[in-house]
């Protein structure tokens, strides 16, 4: 995606470049993952040895990757810079904890996993992975511990909901990313994002969480529990419903702007027939 530029003939094509593009995946997941190296780093490196691999010339290989990182963060920079000033906004009013505490209550103590997993569904939409899993660990430990629960019975729902609307909804950056690659309407991503999500954060949460729980049983005194449940414990709150308008905004104007070019694209069709030589012949 970052190498974008017309490939010379003496380049590496067909399945072999499938082949090296497979590799550099491979190589990225394991610098990343297995040796921590910096992913942005590595992403920049792994990119300069995919293209000087298959035949691309050095300045050619560095247009096309200052090309490929312009074009992607110009489409999607925006709109994350926008999601981690309001993702800072919620992790500091305490909006996460007001949703949790104020679900967790609608659901009660007996659904209490599926009310972690609908917590960090929507607690997941405006901020990234990570920060999401920081402010809600210290309300599920929280909530293991008042309702005498296991703690893999409320956290595999809480990391499979943040993991599924991350992966999955905009205004995400790999949702965003491949709406831009894809030329795809916003909207409908969005309506099918949630059409797949939502069923699979139900299985991969509450429904394996509940199994898994039968036999992955942590030790109950654990020193980390008590230090979370400290830090979970109720303060001043904002309201539930600014809380969620403020959470959902981004979604509601994304699916109002693609909305809106369907209508425009549906007005400019209803103009153009009526405008045909067909119409205005059967007008005379």
């Amino acid at each position: 995606m970052l190498l974008q530029s017309a490939v010379p003939a003496a380049t590496v094509q067909g399945p072999l470049l499938l082949l090296y593009a497979a590799v550099a995946v491979v190589a990225l997941v394991v610098l990343i993952a297995r040796y921590k190296l910096n992913p942005f780093v590595t992403l920049v490196v792994v990119s300069l040895v995919l293209g000087v691999a298959v035949g691309m010339p050095m300045s050619t290989v560095v247009k096309s990757f200052e090309t490929g990182v312009g074009n992607t963060l110009g489409h999607i920079a925006l709109v994350v810079a926008l999601g981690t000033m309001l993702g800072k906004m919620m992790a500091e009013s305490g909006g996460a904890e007001r949703i949790a505490h104020t679900l967790i209550e609608a659901f009660g103590e007996k659904r209490v996993h599926w009310a972690m997993a609908t917590v960090a569904f929507i607690v997941g939409i405006p901020v990234f992975f990570e920060v999401g899993f920081v402010l809600l660990v210290p309300i599920a430990f929280t909530v293991a511990k008042r309702t005498g629960t296991n703690m893999v019975f409320v956290g595999i729902p809480m990391a499979a909901g943040l993991s599924v609307v991350h992966g999955l909804v905009p205004p995400h950056p790999a949702a965003l990313i491949a709406v831009s690659a894809y030329n795809a309407d916003i909207g409908k991503t969005i309506a099918y994002a949630l059409l797949v999500g939502i069923p699979t954060a139900a299985l991969a949460g509450p429904v394996f969480g509940k199994l898994v729980s039968r036999y992955v049983v942590p030790d109950p005194n654990n020193p980390l529990m008590e230090e979370m449940v400290e830090q979970g414990k109720p303060r001043d709150l904002p309201g539930f419903g600014i809380t969620l308008f403020t959470i959902l905004l981004p979604v509601a104007l994304m699916l109002l702007g693609g909305w809106a070019d369907v209508s425009r694209r549906r007005a400019r069709w209803r103009t153009i027939s009526f405008d045909s030589p067909a119409t205005r012949s059967s007008r005379c």
